[in-house]
This record gives structure tokens, sequence and C-alpha cells, in this order.
């Protein structure tokens, strides 16, 4: 029973991405896309959205919520968000730092 009460709690994603001199127009324009489309299909997507640091020019988060592990891993075998993932790479200055959590109630 502990395992499925496990599974069905919120999971917060906080992906901070550095982005390469030049760079940050591309990199939105298809960050606003993969956004639309995961607010359009992901029904247990619950927040997806991009922010740009204030103090670095070159550092951007995607804060995500999702209503399940199950919800979480759908959200990464999209063909849309493999699309994007090839599209975002170019524009990266390294390797993004992910970090989960779980929701706290």
């Amino acid at each position: 029973m502990e395992d499925k009460i496990l599974e069905e709690a919120m999971i917060g994603v906080v992906a901070k991405l550095k982005i390469a001199p030049g760079k940050e127009a591309e990199f939105e324009e298809v960050a606003k896309d993969l956004m639309a489309k995961v607010k359009a299909n992901e029904a247990g997507t619950t927040t997806y959205q991009l922010y740009k640091s204030k103090k670095e020019a070159d550092t951007y988060i995607f804060m995500e919520e999702y209503a399940s592990e199950d919800a979480l891993k759908a959200h990464g075998k999209t063909d849309y968000f493999a699309a994007a993932g090839a599209k975002l790479g170019p524009c990266l200055a390294g390797a993004p730092e992910i970090d989960y959590y779980d929701i706290v109630e």
C-alpha cells in the first residue's frame, strides 16, 4: 500500500540550463513551443514553465510538477519532447542540472 501512495505523490522537477552565447532567442522559441505542447497534451503535468534568471542572462530553469511518477515518465517519452531536445541541445552551454523533489503537504 505504501508503494502505491508514493507512486501517486506529486513530483517537482527543476531543470537548470545554461545557454550558449547568442543562442537565447533560438532556445526560447523552441522552449515556448515545447511548453505549449506539454500544457495542451499532458493532463498529468500540472506545471511546466520556463523562467529566465534575473542575475544571469544565460541561465534558465524549467519548473515542472507532475501528478505522479507515471506522468513524469510519460512526459519524457513524448515525440515532441524528443524533438525539442534535439533542437535545444545545440543551444546549451553544458549539461542541464536536473533536481527532483517530493511534495510537502
